[in-house]
């Protein structure tokens, strides 16, 4: 949709919207939004061990896409501490210049209960903001390494960033994160071993196994200071949405990010039930526990909005 037929960001009731979202217990994102028909926005996942350079390298991304006249929506998760329950939400103050273009929103997410480098209730998070006529989505992970590989099933292009000093870690990525990858980008180019890295992880990503539903991604070399290779990454992520536009209708992906969706919302909120059993529960056989959580789950769910209609529609029939 361009700038001149869309209709002006909401920021308000958008922001409201999110917070109710960000917030809403197991239960509640039971009942959350699913995604619009037809196409939505573009979604970008940038993901990386901590301080490689994801936030810097995000707000690149962004300006690139605001200077071609696109909406940007930018979702930057933070690790949540296990013990006070809090985080620091500070990643808006590395936005920088384009914090402030009217066509980018920008929300700093809390992974709360999440272990998977993503955020409580991201899948719901990402339908709402497709609502409001977003181009680009774009996902900052916590980064904790390896096993971030859940970003996979709900963006279209994952982009790993890695920096010079991290040998040790492309070994230990090999069977994790790197293999869901489209673009590697080693950041931080200007110090020393960033010729290093970039061979190895040629090496890596050409040495797999072929695989005709997926592309060799690129490997590039990126820095703060540097235009053109900042362009080289926005060029990139452009090129393989266009490669993945022309050899699928989309269906699977949404299928793939209903599940994800799905799956999370219910093991969040299985978690809770489990917790809110009283301890004598645990002395029975595990059928009986097990029976007694779908139980619970099951009125739950009979007694909310959509339960209720769908009773009601069952006994007119």
């Amino acid at each position: 949709m361009s700038g001149a037929s869309r209709a002006p960001l909401d920021r308000v009731a958008l922001g409201r919207a999110l917070s109710q979202l960000a917030n809403a217990g197991g239960r509640t994102a039971l009942c959350g939004p699913v995604a619009p028909a037809g196409r939505g926005a573009r979604r970008i996942g940038i993901t990386g061990a901590p301080g490689t350079g994801k936030s810097t390298l995000l707000r690149c991304v962004a300006a690139a896409s605001l200077a071609q006249g696109r909406r940007v929506g930018v979702l930057a998760v933070d690790p949540t501490s296990p013990y006070s329950r809090g985080a620091i939400l500070g990643d808006r103050i590395r936005m920088g210049e384009v914090a402030t273009h009217p066509e980018l929103f920008f929300r700093s997410l809390a992974s709360r209960s999440a272990h998977d480098g993503l955020a409580d209730n991201l899948a719901g998070i990402l339908c709402a903001m497709e609502s409001h006529h977003f181009d680009e989505l774009l996902v900052e992970t916590v980064g904790t390494g390896q096993a971030e590989h859940a970003i996979r099933l709900l963006v279209d292009c994952v982009v790993l960033v890695l920096m010079p000093e991290s040998g040790d870690q492309v070994q230990a990525m090999k069977a994790g994160v790197m293999e869901i990858a489209d673009v590697l980008v080693v950041n931080k180019a200007d110090l020393p071993g960033a010729a290093r890295i970039s061979a190895q992880l040629k090496d890596v990503v050409t040495l797999r196994r072929p695989d005709a539903n997926r592309r060799v991604p690129p490997v590039i070399l990126a820095s703060q200071d540097d235009a053109a290779s900042q362009r080289a990454v926005a060029d990139a992520i452009d090129a393989h949405c266009i490669w993945l536009r022309e050899r699928d209708d989309g269906a699977a992906r949404s299928r793939a990010r209903a599940a994800y969706h799905a799956q999370s919302v219910l093991n969040r909120r299985i978690g809770q039930l489990f917790a809110g059993l009283p301890p004598e529960a645990f002395d029975a056989p595990l059928p009986e526990v097990y029976r007694e959580v779908v139980s619970r789950l099951s009125n739950e769910l009979e007694a909310s909005p959509s339960g209720g209609a769908r009773k009601a529609r069952s006994q007119s029939v």
